[in-house]
């Protein structure tokens, strides 16, 4: 009697210990974020646009009067 109860308080306490199992790691692979590419924009004018419109503005309204 001694032994099935030695027997049973082992297999279920080997059932408990191998209950998770050996199970390979899981590796997750990096995220790796987006790259932000910023386009610069340049027109041919250089900027000198707008103050030339600005002028034949001026001068549109001081030949009107």
């Amino acid at each position: 009697m001694k032994k099935l109860a030695l027997a049973a308080a082992i297999s279920l306490t080997a059932s408990h210990a191998f209950a998770g199992g050996m199970a390979a790691p899981v590796i997750e692979q990096p995220t790796m974020e987006p790259a932000v590419v910023e386009q610069q924009t340049s027109s041919s004018a250089g900027g000198i646009v707008v103050p030339l419109l600005l002028l034949l503005v001026v001068a549109a309204a001081a030949a009107s009067k």
